[in-house]
């Protein structure tokens, strides 16, 4: 299967993701994610799919693939966008309410034929926008909200016209009221579009942050160094970097000169500067506060954190919470309901009233104020806003499930080393036999210098030795150590008490070292408890969340931890398997929530309701978690159950508003007590309301 990512042109609402959606499934598409608010489209494809073919399908739908050679529109620079149109559109219409106003009756404008002139460039604007829309989407059989529009504005100018041409225009005048229904709609998608985003502004912040100049070191023939300013989109790896105090980092580096300050809240959204120097890694989108560093690039383009950042918030926004999925299917059924009203308050009045004008007028109302767009809106906008904080705040959601499930966790399981404690080791202690203790040292470097686990590093940092061991063959077995094979068939293991053959030995040390089996020694190390895990732990005991120490650790140094930070329940000694095991109960009990950074902690994080990872957690902890918290963050994880119930609230009160509109308009306009244009208006407002409710997420107190 191939991923296929694309930015559309033309997508107005759910109805018009809804299109695409079952377009691309008749292709043979999977995964499909589609996020209308920003146009970004996900799919994947079967190999043998023509790319081609389907971006030329996609052409005749209605929505255009950017940069891409099916693309064929020919747009009118008149009415490019909701701008221009409204604006195109507005002389005309306002001219022609003029002779509504009390006192304001120009002969001229109260001539049919006046009119109807005036509305014609309205009417045709309106079709060219709506009216393809609405014919395509009634050709593909999913009938999109155009149709009401289109089907109301079209009534009212064809009433009016049959009206002039028998000469009874002034039982038929209503052209005012098909040019402002087009007005009043375009009005309310420049509204909407506006709003809409508004709701990407933390996005818009990151993206900006991606493309700046450069400081690029070079040398020439003599080896004398030079400065090339070049836009960081040119950069490779590898290339070296001069960034001076105040300027941005232009992309991922690591230092190999300077220290500095840097102000990591573009990614992180801690604004208090953290110290970098020598090897330390920079993100790029940083800024430097004091200093002066020469660094080089170790990352471009799509590897880069800020570009993960920005891709993982895309996916995750259009990804469509269980909630949605009611909202959905109604959303596809609605159109035709309200045709069928729109007919039955026609009938239904003309019968009551004998009076065809009002039973039209009145089923126009119907058709115009009718707003499928508030119900595909109400997630979409809500979910851009909670991803964006986030974002902002340092907390990233792979998927938009993510954000709903946290409202209902009722117990966290948290592993310890590197998630509670710091995971910044100290060698401690060691103690060897049978041989000297420049060998010992030396094995145990050799075997923790593959391993990724704090401890490892620990080890192999203090004890770095150039000699080292070469392997024929080596391995991280889960929950137990580093084994490798040499090239004289000699078997070396560095692991926890679960390597020990023998019984006699203590089970309290961290690192036990064997050679073929034989026991050699051991090693302790120390751990600092994170000087933010009691704040959290106390926090989450006030939401009335249980929480659970589950590690692979010893039973007496998890209790100690424990006790400390006052966490209810403890599970130690614990392999991969067995932590597997306890995530799949804990779930069956209640919805469990798992925090971990280690590869041990891979499959409980991916079994869990909801696994959530640190950001320098082992890449297979981050790629099977849900939730990442960036730079050591485990004080961002009530931010992060913050803003998903928050979220899931706002989605609430979203989609209350746009059934209840829709529920109160309908009826109103059926009993004649709203007109086409204030129903046109009132359509378009509809929207920006639950923008505006979702924008409340960007300054709501979430903790």
């Amino acid at each position: 299967m191939n991923n296929v990512q694309w930015k559309l042109d033309g997508m107005d609402c759910s109805n018009c993701a809804l299109i695409i959606q079952k377009y691309l499934e008749k292709q043979g598409s999977e995964k499909i994610k589609i996020n209308f608010a920003t146009g970004d489209v996900s799919f994947e494809l079967p190999d043998n799919s023509d790319h081609q073919k389907i971006a030329l399908g996609i052409n005749n739908l209605g929505y255009f693939v950017e940069n891409f050679s099916a693309r064929t529109k020919k747009e009118n620079k008149i009415t490019i966008t909701h701008l221009h149109r409204f604006l195109f559109c507005l002389p005309f219409t306002l001219v022609l309410m003029v002779h509504m106003i009390p006192g304001m009756h120009f002969h001229s404008l109260m001539n049919p034929w006046a009119q109807l002139a005036l509305s014609i460039p309205v009417y045709l604007v309106g079709l060219d926008f709506f009216g393809k829309s609405a014919w395509k989407s009634l050709r593909n059989r999913i009938p999109n909200m155009n149709v009401l529009i289109v089907m109301g504005a079209s009534a009212a100018f064809v009433y009016s016209l049959y009206g002039t041409i028998i000469g009874q225009a002034e039982d038929y005048l209503f052209y005012e009221t098909a040019a402002t229904i087009f007005t009043l709609v375009f009005m309310g998608n420049l509204l909407e579009e506006t709003s809409v985003q508004s709701t990407q502004k933390e996005l818009i912040k990151l993206n900006k942050s991606q493309k700046v100049m450069a400081n690029m070191i070079g040398y020439d023939s003599d080896h004398h160094e030079h400065i090339f300013t070049v836009e960081n989109t040119q950069l490779k790896v590898g290339d070296l970097l001069l960034i001076k105090s105040g300027e941005q980092v232009p992309i991922d580096c690591k230092i190999l000169w300077g220290e500095a300050q840097i102000d990591e809240a573009i990614v992180t959204g801690e604004s208090k500067p953290v110290y970098k120097a020598a090897k330390d890694k920079l993100i790029g989108g940083s800024l430097l506060i004091d200093g002066s560093l020469k660094t080089q690039v170790t990352a471009v383009g799509n590897d880069t954190v800020l570009s993960n950042i920005l891709n993982l918030v895309k996916q995750a926004q259009g990804e469509k919470p269980p909630i949605q999925q009611l909202a959905d299917k109604i959303s596809a059924l609605f159109v035709p309901l309200v045709l069928g009203i729109a007919l039955l308050t026609f009938l239904i009045n003309f019968f009551l009233l004998d009076d065809f004008t009002s039973s039209l007028m009145r089923s126009i109302a119907v058709l115009v104020i009718s707003c499928p767009c508030a119900m595909g809106l109400a997630t979409p906008a809500a979910i851009a806003v909670g991803l964006g904080r986030a974002a902002r705040n340092g907390v990233l959601f792979r998927n938009a499930t993510g954000l709903e499930v946290f409202k209902d966790i009722k117990q966290i399981v948290f592993d310890k080393t590197g998630t509670l404690t710091t995971g910044n080791f100290q060698l401690n202690n060691f103690s060897f036999q049978t041989i000297s203790e420049e060998n010992f040292k030396l094995i145990a470097f050799s075997l923790e210098k593959y391993s990724n686990h704090p401890i490892a590093n620990c080890i192999s940092k203090t004890w770095k030795a150039k000699n080292e061991i070469r392997w024929k063959k080596i391995e991280e077995i889960k929950g137990k150590g580093m084994i490798g094979e040499d090239y004289e068939g000699n078997i070396y293991s560095a692991g926890s008490y679960k390597l020990m053959t023998n019984n006699e030995i203590e089970k309290k040390h961290s690192v036990y070292i064997l050679k073929n089996n034989t026991y050699l020694g051991w090693i302790d190390v120390e751990d600092e408890i994170r000087p933010e895990a009691k704040s959290v732990i106390t926090y989450l005991h006030s939401k009335k969340i249980k929480t659970i120490l589950l590690s692979g650790d010893r039973l007496e140094k998890c209790q100690l931890l424990a006790k400390q930070l006052k966490i209810n329940e403890v599970i130690a000694d614990q392999s991969p398997e067995q932590k597997l095991k306890i995530i799949t109960e804990l779930n069956k009990q209640m919805p469990t929530a798992m925090v971990g950074d280690g590869i041990n902690d891979a499959p409980a994080l991916a079994k869990a309701t909801i696994g959530i990872s640190m950001s320098d957690a082992s890449q297979i902890a981050m790629q099977s978690a849900q939730v990442v918290l960036m730079n050591h963050g485990l004080k961002k994880l009530p931010t992060a159950l913050g803003l998903g119930k928050q979220t899931y609230v706002t989605i609430k009160q979203n989609l209350f508003w746009a059934f209840a509109y829709n529920i109160i308009a309908i009826p109103v306009a059926a009993l004649g007590f709203l007109t086409p244009t204030f129903g046109a208006l009132v359509m378009g407002l509809s929207d920006v309301v639950l923008v505006i409710n979702s924008g409340r997420l960007f300054v709501k107190k979430v903790v």
